[in-house]
């Protein structure tokens, strides 16, 4: 038996994934790249700097996902044959079920999605079907492998960004073109008399200059355009234009808008069918007058859309999807209940029916192919208070062979929460107040009082493990946080006197204690 573990509140079971669409989210600072020696006791040591205790839960994550890699290697056709060891993890809110998932799927780069099973219904009722998961996890990994691959061409799109604002700032006009052109070939008219001009761009506007540099040198219009250009060129490194104003042209997604959409919205129909239509319709384009920053970035984004090539992407995305795509699927004790039962019972097994199929194994239509579900990774977790696994259906319960127990938090692993993560509460919060320019310290015995009023609220009300932390530190540094930019303390100490304080009011009333701990 593992000794009693924690996890720490950050990110703990957000019930949210990252943005989709985000650029680069993927890319952390903190997150350990995939090694080929990253063996299971590496694994759980990377776990270890963010997840306090689960030991048992965190050395079963590790081997699911080393066998993967070792996957991988096998050769022949038995490696097709191996399939993935997925896991129930069976445990009360707040104990780390899902922070454990997602810091595996960031040690090994694989894409990673969470979904809630409750949300999900049976085919032929509004709603969502438990094949747009897998899509879910497919658009992560399409996004992942854009967002690397962005990285690499960045340097080639930022010169060509630079070349086109050069443009824009520097256009050649109409008047520009005649003057050029007048100067290479001459004044044009009867008389063929007056020195030639070339109308440069700078600073200030366009205004007409002789054809001719410092000292009375002759300089051809290219010449004089390629020095406006270069000087130009300085100031935008420089950062001095970011202000000026230019003319970008930016398409606009079709609007859906007014259009007949069927009773709940697109949940339930085919795959994608929104950007299907989206597709379908014509896209417009529109001008616009922005600054320099803005059109920077929009101009990035589409040098970006040129230099990466999405078929390129797609492939791959598909391949990492297929191979080594995790999906987390939580509140699965939500669709268990009894057999044949009537009422919420038979949609309910009716999930679990259409659920059956994904996991063992089938190909889901997506909007970029076909894509298999063999060898991906399921990784079930419930609280499992009112039902159990066994109330699964029989096939399903064989399609999850390892079971995991996480364990409640009591005051010692609060105490260890608190403190020992990288991304621990009390580490969160003195940062956040090193911002107004003071520092924050909580002494050892503020740090048990803390611990020992979120185990005596999770025995005495609802028991929501670590997130309890989060409730209670906010309503001892509420006070603090509203007045700290008027009082202008330079160090602030909080022990075990300034938590009771803060506290005693709502800890002796049993109906705020109810309402705002």
């Amino acid at each position: 038996m593992a000794d009693k573990g924690a996890v720490p509140l950050h990110g703990e079971e957000s019930g949210e994934n990252p943005p989709d669409h985000q650029k680069n989210s993927q890319v952390q600072d903190d997150v350990v790249e995939w090694r080929d020696e990253l063996t299971p006791r590496e694994i759980v040591r990377e776990l270890d700097k963010y997840i306090v205790g689960q030991e048992e839960a965190k050395k079963s994550v590790a081997i699911a996902l080393r066998n993967r890699w070792r996957r991988q290697r096998v050769e022949g056709e038995l490696r097709d044959e191996i399939l993935p060891n997925n896991l129930i993890l069976i445990g009360p809110t707040g104990v780390g079920k899902t922070e454990i998932s997602r810091r595996m799927a960031r040690l090994a780069g694989a894409p990673f999605v969470k979904v809630e099973a409750s949300k999900f219904t049976e085919v032929g009722y509004v709603g969502r079907d438990v094949e747009s998961m897998v899509r879910d996890l497919v658009d992560t990994s399409v996004n992942m492998v854009r967002a690397e691959r962005e990285v690499d061409v960045e340097e080639e799109a930022e010169r060509r960004v630079e070349e086109r604002l050069l443009d824009l700032l520097l256009p050649l006009t109409a008047r520009t073109e005649a003057a050029t052109r007048e100067a290479l070939e001459g004044p044009k008219g009867p008389s063929g008399a007056g020195a030639p001009h070339l109308f440069v761009a700078g600073p200030e506007g366009v205004r007409p200059e002789p054809l001719g540099g410092e000292g009375g040198e002759q300089l051809t219009p290219q010449a004089r355009r390629a020095r406006t250009r270069e000087k130009l060129h300085n100031l935008l490194q420089e950062g001095a234009l970011e202000d000026r104003e230019v003319e970008v042209e930016v398409s606009q997604s079709p609007s859906l808008e007014g259009m007949m959409i069927p009773m709940g919205g697109f949940e339930g129909m085919d795959h994608n069918f929104t950007e299907m239509l989206q597709e379908m319709l014509p896209k417009r384009t529109k001008r616009r007058t922005v600054s320099v920053a803005e059109a920077r970035r929009i101009l990035l984004q589409e040098e970006l859309d040129r230099l990466v090539d999405m078929d390129e992407v797609i492939n791959e995305a598909l391949d990492r999807a297929e191979d080594s795509g995790i999906i987390f699927l939580d509140e699965i004790d939500k669709i268990a209940g009894e057999r044949g039962g009537v009422g919420p019972d038979v949609s309910r097994e009716g999930v679990q029916r259409d659920l059956l199929p994904v996991v063992e194994g089938s190909n889901i239509q997506t909007k970029y192919g076909l894509v298999r579900t063999d060898h991906m990774l399921f990784i079930a977790a419930g609280a499992f208070h009112v039902s159990k696994p066994s109330d699964l259906i029989p096939e399903l319960q064989g399609r999850f062979p390892i079971r995991v127990e996480l364990h409640s938090l009591g005051e010692e692993d609060f105490v260890r929460i608190l403190k020992e993560p990288k991304n621990a509460l009390l580490h969160q919060y003195g940062a956040l107040v090193e911002t107004e320019g003071a520092s924050l310290e909580f002494t050892e015995d503020g740090v048990r009082e803390v611990a020992r009023i979120a185990t005596q609220l999770n025995e005495r009300l609802e028991n929501i493990g670590a997130r309890r932390l989060q409730t209670v530190m906010t309503t001892v540094l509420e006070d603090l946080l509203f007045g700290l930019p008027e009082e202008g303390r330079s160090k602030i100490v909080v022990d075990a006197e300034f938590v009771r304080t803060r506290l005693s009011t709502i800890l002796e009333d049993e109906d705020l204690r109810r309402y705002i701990l």
